[in-house]
């Protein structure tokens, strides 16, 4: 059996850290490979140079260096001219949008005003038909404004709450500070159901017709999204209607959110509060049948 040779002592040579990557460490060292390198020195001791040597092909090589140095000054020069034209369309675009951003607003200004109109003619119609409850008839509908004593709830989401879409109550991934459609039902139900007369939601008149819903992140009403806080107005008698809705499902909802969530929500009596007439109403006229 072989006995094993004996190292003599010292410290040992240390490898190289690359020492496992020979290929790619001859291939960075070495660029040029070694038929070219061979070629180019036997050039250069023939005393050849790498430039044509019959004018013609001289005259080749100058024509191509014109060309191209004339093609990057086409260049240059193109993007120098159209930089002016660039800007100038930049800015009559802009004007354009701008003048049709004005039209939409005027056209705006003008539906309100139409619709200001209709209403009037319709009170004007209902009032001359003699009807007894023309003017109850109207506050109930919703297609006229009203001011009177009420209260004023304002809800908004928790303090810190982000936008992730979907019902906080649903998963824990969402966040339970953000006030729902649902959550507003509720309490418009239960403002209803402890006297209101008439409310509104951020300016928006509800009627028998209003629905709240969801899109997304986004509260609608009447199919107009709303973003909080969300101001309620419901007109009614003050303080004891505010007593009522506490007393109610919407209003022990209302805490529930408030003590478990951390929305943020108050109740405030007013002496008066004016709410606007529902737009877009549409008057339909009950027949007997035959």
């Amino acid at each position: 059996m072989c006995a094993m040779p004996q190292q003599e002592p010292g410290p040992r040579p240390t490898a190289r850290p690359d020492a496992s990557m020979s290929l790619l460490t001859t291939l960075m060292s070495t660029t040029l490979d070694e038929g070219y390198a061979e070629a180019a020195a036997r050039r250069r001791a023939e005393g050849r140079s790498d430039l044509p040597r019959t004018l013609r092909a001289r005259l080749w090589l100058a024509t191509g260096l014109v060309l191209a140095a004339l093609v990057v000054t086409l260049g240059a020069a193109q993007a120098r001219e159209s930089a002016p034209t660039l800007a100038r369309e930049r800015s009559e675009l802009l004007d354009r949008v701008d003048a049709g951003t004005a039209a939409v607003d005027a056209l705006h200004d003008d539906v309100d005003e139409l619709r200001a109109e209709v209403a009037a003619l319709r009170r004007e119609a209902l009032g001359g038909a003699g009807a007894e409850g023309a003017e109850l008839a109207a506050l109930l509908a919703g297609a006229t404004p009203v001011t009177g004593p009420g209260i004023e709830l304002t809800v908004d989401d928790a303090e810190g709450a982000t936008g992730t879409p979907g019902d906080p109550r649903d998963s824990g991934a969402f966040d339970a500070g953000r006030v729902r459609d649902r959550d507003l039902q509720r309490v418009v139900n239960g403002l209803w159901h402890s006297g209101a007369e008439a409310i509104a939601v951020n300016g928006q008149r509800l009627t028998a017709l209003s629905a709240i819903r969801a899109a997304g992140d986004a509260v609608l009403v009447d199919n107009r999204p709303l973003a909080p806080p969300y101001s309620v107005l419901a007109v009614g008698p003050g303080d004891d209607l505010a007593a009522a809705f506490a007393r109610s499902d919407g209003g022990r909802h209302l805490a529930a959110l408030r003590d478990r969530y951390g929305i943020r929500a108050g109740t405030d009596a007013r002496d008066e509060v004016a709410l606007p007439a529902a737009p877009g109403l549409t008057p339909r006229v009950a027949r007997p049948a035959a």
